[in-house]
């Protein structure tokens, strides 16, 4: 992944969080690459959706998806890590890996 960007934007509730990539997927070319769900965060149950993408692109849509969430509910986080060191490549594998899981058990 090098040269690409990881993006995250953290959200109280599914919907919030499907605002969100819905943006961000339309707003630049990027993949979705994970999301987790913690139940506690913010007294609620946050959604963290994780996009990859090529570091303009995934500003980009971070932005644009944490301003629709915002519309529609409550934006904990938005961030974007350029280049992540390959430490963090290894952890966005793993995001990929788990995403892949979670759609065949879906299947």
């Amino acid at each position: 992944m090098r040269g690409a960007a990881l993006g995250l934007i953290e959200t109280i509730g599914l919907s919030t969080a499907i605002t969100a990539l819905d943006a961000a997927c339309k707003t630049a070319d990027v993949t979705l690459v994970g999301y987790e769900k913690v139940i506690g965060a913010g007294k609620s149950i946050s959604v963290t959706v994780q996009i990859v993408g090529d570091v303009a692109a995934v500003q980009a849509a971070v932005s644009a998806g944490a301003m629709a969430g915002e519309r529609v509910g409550k934006v904990l986080a938005a961030r974007v890590i350029p280049r992540p060191h390959e430490e963090v490549d290894e952890l966005i594998k793993r995001f990929e890996q788990n995403l892949k899981k979670k759609d065949e058990k879906e299947e």
